[in-house]
């Protein structure tokens, strides 16, 4: 059972006329009707996909070899071999922004979905069962919030070391609070509802009426939080990635090479230009498709 909207059917519980047939599936169709009638959501999306197809096939993009050396043509200029010039050991510019894709969307997705995994979890438990539960929780959660985030990642990876798994888990860890907080909200303006009550009429435990019941109910604000979270997600590996703290050389990961090639920003600006403005594109275009979904789901 899904909370109240068009196209139900109902049934009776102690007088009271609750929902049967949820149509979600028909709110799930208009949504994406309404989002790819948006140009911002439709630009946003193909700049996108675009990263995603490239993280995924770069190796039928890239026109050179992104690790290979080529000590006689250093800090060249962008020319018609090589589109974006050279960095200073004379590897490609862009197909090593091309190759730096892959990086960022590993470890971005799947922090993303570790924080979702988290917050959900806590938010449901927290918003339903309330009392102590929710007051130990939401404390802890409260303390978690209160450090700044690079503050929190940057000493827990100095501590275990750079690498993308640490680098994953430290991002999911980070944004599962505000993932439960979300989620929370939404539970708790979904729990007195009628379908709920007549979830525990029926003598259906915690764990179904969360997750069959109240779930469905409060996608939408988590599919808006996690496109969110993704952005940010982005962003916190590849700073991190440029203080030293994610993947090392010889990746071309897009932070990793702006910190070394910082240095030649003056005598060569093509080597920082390239992977930030790949970083840019990536970032504002989830940026806007998150303001679109939330627009379409407010609705």
């Amino acid at each position: 059972m899904s909370a109240p909207s068009a196209n139900l059917t109902v049934e009776t519980v102690a007088g009271a006329f609750v929902p049967a047939v949820p149509a979600n599936s028909s709110r799930a169709r208009y949504v994406i009707r309404r989002l790819f009638r948006m140009p911002t959501f439709v630009v946003s999306f193909v700049i996108a996909g675009f990263w995603v197809f490239d993280a995924i096939f770069w190796r039928l993009l890239v026109p050179n070899d992104p690790y290979a050396v080529d000590p006689l043509h250093t800090l060249r200029a962008p020319s018609w071999g090589h589109l974006f010039g050279t960095d200073e050991i004379g590897r490609d510019v862009l197909s090593r922004v091309l190759a730096g894709a892959t990086s960022i969307l590993i470890v971005a997705p799947i922090a993303t979905a570790g924080a979702l995994l988290i917050g959900v979890t806590c938010g449901l438990v927290a918003g339903y069962k309330g009392g102590l539960i929710d007051e130990i929780l939401m404390r802890v959660i409260d303390t978690m919030v209160s450090i700044p985030l690079i503050v929190f990642a940057v000493i827990v990876l100095g501590l275990l070391g750079p690498s993308k798994l640490n680098l994953i888990v430290v991002i999911a860890v980070v944004f599962g609070p505000y993932v439960t907080r979300t989620v929370r909200a939404a539970t708790l303006a979904q729990r007195e509802r009628l379908y709920v009550e007549a979830a525990r009429l029926r003598g259906e435990n915690a764990i179904y009426i969360m997750v069959r019941e109240i779930l469905p109910n409060v996608t939408g604000p988590i599919v808006v939080e996690g496109t969110v979270r993704f952005g940010l997600a982005v962003f916190v590996a590849a700073t991190l990635s440029f203080l030293g703290l994610g993947l090392q050389q010889p990746s071309p990961d897009w932070g990793l090479t702006i910190s070394i090639d910082l240095i030649y920003m003056q005598e060569a600006w093509w080597t920082v230009l390239a992977p930030v403005l790949a970083l840019a594109s990536l970032l504002m275009s989830v940026s806007l498709l998150a303001d679109a979904m939330r627009k379409a789901l407010s609705e």
